[in-house]
């Protein structure tokens, strides 16, 4: 793995310090050793080495994602920590793709869940967004245990930085469990349309793991710090890496561009199968029965009032003006030029880790706290 040292910054000097002898030790040939010897195994290796994945004598690690359940990210991070035979995995995943969902939650609707096939874990998909998965999986109406050691949210196809985080369903998945009080990590993998392929989730694993399995460690220690979780950005070629840096989130965002579509709410491109065009159907008719009911009871009740209902007493499609677009995130250059940004160490090659607390501004001991953990843990590695 190619090394450089660390640029002199604002950072404590200690953890600079640190980064660089890392850095200087990889570069001799450390960091390709572990890059091997944590490779993730093959889905029957992981079959193979696979005894109880129920064990109550081992630490307990739940994962969720943005992306789905099916998503390779979490495929090739869920094999790996069986394959380990370390830890407890559990999964609780939404059962489709939910990356921008933001920390938005399933409130008056119900939530189903089905129960999924991963060796060597007790998986679930949920309908709802990754919040929902670890509020759910962290209520104790789920699984039968009291909570994880650890939540990962992970691992994301794209990356998470700057602005983005707000957007971002995997590192809300993170901040959930924060709230909830437990330890956790959110990751990503800077992909690349038409360039990364799905072989680089494999490789993201193997350049996080250490990682993981560090904090997994120091938690048990109760030497983690508990007041934030990390964010961790891989670039788009894991292996080729730079080494791990402590970042700060930037102010870095794509813009919104939201383009008009005159033929169809569905453009070409977008396609849309008969069972969801029979749901979007019933949902309609649905709507439209209850806004009538409502109406019915409304009139009902109070005498000389009139209600219209939209479905049955409103103006018809055909009388109605619609407009539909469609949005779409582009990227800017951002002119930011600090190396101890996110998205700039992200795309220097770097891995970047970002501690995020729920204060709108990291405090001062709580950046001093991971940077001197982030320290530690590397000089292990």
């Amino acid at each position: 793995m190619t090394s450089t040292s660390v640029k002199p910054n604002l950072l404590p000097p200690g953890l600079v310090s640190n980064l660089q002898d890392v850095l200087s030790k990889r570069a001799g040939g450390e960091g390709d050793k572990t890059a091997e010897s944590t490779d993730p195994p093959s889905t029957s290796e992981a079959a193979d080495t696979v005894e109880d994945p129920n064990d109550s004598s081992k630490p307990i690690v739940l994962v969720t994602n943005g992306d789905g359940i099916e998503s390779p990210g979490l495929t090739y991070l869920v094999e790996a920590l069986v394959h380990q035979g370390l830890y407890n995995v559990h999964v609780c995943a939404p059962q489709s793709d939910k990356s921008l969902s933001g920390h938005s939650v399933t409130l008056r609707e119900t939530v189903s869940v089905s129960s999924a096939e991963i060796k060597g874990a007790t998986a679930y998909e949920v309908s709802g967004t990754p919040v929902d998965c670890v509020s759910l999986a962290l209520s104790g109406a789920l699984f039968s245990w009291s909570k994880p050691l650890l939540v990962i949210s992970g691992i994301n196809r794209g990356s998470s930085c700057g602005h983005h985080m707000l957007y971002s369903g995997v590192v809300a998945g993170a901040r959930e469990a924060l709230i909830s009080g437990i330890p956790s990590l959110s990751i990503s993998l800077n992909w690349r349309k038409d360039e990364s392929q799905e072989n680089d989730f494999k490789d993201a694993v193997a350049v996080c793991l250490p990682l993981i399995n560090a904090a997994i460690r120091d938690i048990e220690k109760g030497i983690f710090p508990n007041s934030c979780f990390l964010n961790i950005e891989i670039p788009s070629s894991p292996l080729s890496n730079k080494g791990f840096k402590l970042t700060k989130q930037s102010m870095w965002r794509s813009t919104p561009s939201w383009q008009a579509i005159s033929a169809s709410r569905y453009p070409a491109g977008h396609f849309m199968n008969s069972q969801q065009s029979l749901g979007i159907q019933l949902a309609q008719l649905g709507r439209d029965a209850s806004a009538a009911g409502a109406a019915r009871r409304v009139t009902t009740q109070r005498k000389n009032v009139e209600i219209e209902s939209t479905g049955a007493a409103g103006k018809s499609d055909f009388e109605r003006v619609k407009k539909y677009f469609r949005l779409e995130f582009v990227d800017k250059e951002e002119e930011d030029t600090d190396e101890d940004l996110d998205f700039r160490a992200l795309e220097s090659g770097f891995v970047s880790v970002t501690p995020l607390s729920l204060s709108p501004h990291l405090e001062s001991e709580t950046q001093t706290a991971a940077s001197n953990w982030i320290s530690s843990a590397l000089e292990e590695q």
